[in-house]
């Protein structure tokens, strides 16, 4: 399974406002409710309760703040630790991960050549809602 990294996951939550994000998200945080299965082993010598986090804690503080680097390498570090100890969740995980993958609907590649822009340049992907208010400026291009 391709590492899911932080960067990605940080993209996800920062992407919550399309539908394709939201459902991702959905996804995922069903994922991580899931009971841990574990292997009785793992378990603290105290109790035999594990110190080792589902993920859920990391998704819903990632969700709060999507933009922070810490919230969302917490996140992916606790998705690898669970899918390395929880034979379960690993194949789960990773149909999750391909599924997210093939729903971002691919790569984007965007190239301006030639002239000039005398305005707003946009480029990426998947963008919504967005308004420009620009006034041009006296003898530019178009002004009558």
């Amino acid at each position: 399974m391709d590492p899911i990294t932080a960067a990605a996951l940080a993209a996800l939550a920062g992407g919550l406002g399309s539908e394709a994000g939201r459902q991702a998200w959905q996804g995922l945080t069903a994922l991580v409710r899931r009971p841990f299965q574990r292997g009785a082993a793992q378990g603290d010598e105290a109790g035999g309760t594990s110190q080792i986090s589902s993920g859920e804690l990391e998704v819903a503080a990632l969700e709060a703040e999507p933009a922070d680097p810490l919230r969302a390498q917490a996140l992916a570090t606790a998705l690898g630790v669970r899918a390395a100890l929880d034979g379960e969740f690993r194949p789960l995980l990773e149909e999750w991960w391909q599924q997210t993958q093939a729903s971002s609907g691919g790569e984007v590649h965007n190239s301006i050549s030639g002239g000039t822009q005398n305005g707003p340049v946009l480029q990426g992907r998947d963008f919504s809602s967005l308004t420009f208010n620009m006034t041009r400026a006296p003898g530019a291009p178009g002004r009558e």
